[in-house]
């Protein structure tokens, strides 16, 4: 059998990286989407309530913090919890897993920052 595209042009990929039915594409465009990036990295190492995680993240909507946080929480990255307190509240904090992800994340943004105006001119 033949060596998949994949392997000959970057024999380090990860096997199925680039399947149009990798459920690893469905992960990276949660993760890498404009708002998930910016929200799991403002998650790092705090637990935030709704209105310090939207001030934080700026110009955010909260129609796209609602859908961001749903998501990231169905992937596991983001917990949700419910306060039993008077006024009652929500608040967000990373799983492990999040943890995990914004870990390798940072790097990247680090990177981005340092470099966006040279990129964007």
């Amino acid at each position: 059998m033949a060596p998949s595209t994949t392997a000959v042009l970057l024999p380090d990929a990860p096997e199925g990286a680039f399947d149009p039915s990798c459920p690893g594409r469905v992960v990276l465009d949660h993760v890498t989407s404009k708002w998930g990036v910016l929200v799991l990295v403002a998650l790092d190492g705090r637990t935030l309530r709704w209105g310090e995680l939207r001030r934080t993240v700026e110009g955010v909507s909260e129609k796209m913090l609602a859908q961001t946080l749903r998501t990231l929480e169905g992937d596991g990255f983001v917990l949700r919890e419910s306060m039993d307190v008077i006024p009652p509240h929500v608040e967000y904090s990373l799983t492990p897993l999040g943890d995990d992800l914004v870990a390798h994340l940072k790097p990247l943004v680090h990177w981005i920052l340092d470099h966006a105006a040279d990129i964007v001119g």
